[in-house]
């Protein structure tokens, strides 16, 4: 329709395009192996056409656990490519699987290059399912990338009528439609109907302008999750290291401790050079830099999930080793 705003549809995969056995089949639809790509998508949300002008964008469709940093580095560059080809388009939409859509929508926040609202967007039920929540996502999404409100805001997740900051945003349950929540925070804005409104907006820094540039970077340096539980002993910390780790993220109990024989591996990774990061498994709430993590030489994750104190971590591992720099960043981002 003429004077419509232009978005930009990029098709990852994901629940959002999978098609199941038939209307009723909601839970083990990956097994069909079958999804749309993004050209696919947008035909079967025919209504899309009356909220703005979609530009297919061809991409690989994939299940979200077999998207990482490669998928991240070639969305960059995609998205980088597009803007080009398209110098008026008002934001680009991504759809992806929710198992990991926090996770890209946290990379792409840190390193993305063009200064257009990127949204990520998944479903917890298949397009094929009864009372889908595929297309009226999308149609929400599309509308929060076109709203020239959502310039300036960072990379954005849109499900459920709800607008979250990629950095605060986490997955919270498996199969319910509220799944995406912020929370210690909550939501940034909502959509509602054609209405798309802002009531907050996230004060840490975010792309573009980022001293993150992935573009030619084969694979970021390796940093693993140490899950802390009764009775961990470090096992999976000498692993980590013996499997060539840079970085340790320590998965710790809230309020950011772990049992005493996994600190001291953790602190031997630190004495030898590796940097080590405290987040929590409770799920939210900051990991606060006490006496005790600082004589282990131990920085803080803030309040960043153990997933994307992983993904801030090996980033900042490729500009600095420098403990002090690498606290810097997790301030700043």
């Amino acid at each position: 329709m003429k004077g419509q705003p232009k978005v930009a549809f990029i098709g990852t995969g994901g629940t959002i395009s999978s098609l199941g056995r038939d209307p009723l089949d909601i839970l083990d639809y990956t097994a069909t192996d079958r999804r749309l790509d993004a050209g696919g998508i947008v035909a079967a949300v025919p209504d899309l056409a009356r909220v703005a002008e979609i530009v297919p964008v061809p991409f690989r469709a994939v299940t979200s656990p077999a998207i990482g940093y490669a998928e991240w580095r070639d969305l960059v560059l995609l998205c980088e490519r597009v803007a080009g080809e398209h110098p008026d388009l008002a934001g680009i939409v991504i759809g992806h699987g929710t198992a990991t859509l926090e996770e890209t929508a946290y990379a792409l926040s840190l390193t993305l290059t063009v200064d257009l609202p990127v949204v990520l967007v998944g479903s917890q039920r298949p397009m094929s399912a009864l009372s889908t929540d595929a297309g009226l996502n999308l149609v929400a999404a599309v509308r929060t990338a076109a709203a020239p409100a959502s310039r300036g805001r960072g990379v954005l997740v849109v499900l459920n009528d709800e607008i979250q900051a990629a950095r605060e945003v986490t997955k919270t349950s498996v199969t319910r439609l509220q799944t995406f929540r912020t929370p210690d925070f909550g939501v940034l804005g909502h959509v509602d109907g054609d209405s798309v409104r802002y009531y907050r907006r996230t004060e840490r820094a975010h792309a573009p302008g980022t001293p993150f540039d992935i573009r030619a970077r084969a694979a970021l340096p390796r940093v693993d999750i140490a899950y802390a539980y009764a009775d961990a002993d470090g096992t999976a910390v000498r692993a980590f290291r013996a499997a060539g780790a840079w970085g340790l993220v320590a998965a710790g109990l809230a309020p950011g401790m772990v049992p005493p024989a996994e600190a001291d591996a953790l602190e031997e990774a630190a004495g030898a050079g590796l940097i080590v990061v405290m987040s929590t498994r409770a799920g939210s709430g900051i990991v606060p830099l006490s006496t005790r993590l600082r004589e282990r030489g131990i920085l803080t994750a803030d309040n960043l999930t153990p997933q994307k104190a992983r993904i801030l971590l090996s980033l900042a591992l490729t500009v600095t080793q420098d403990r002090a720099t690498v606290a810097d960043l997790f301030a700043t981002y």
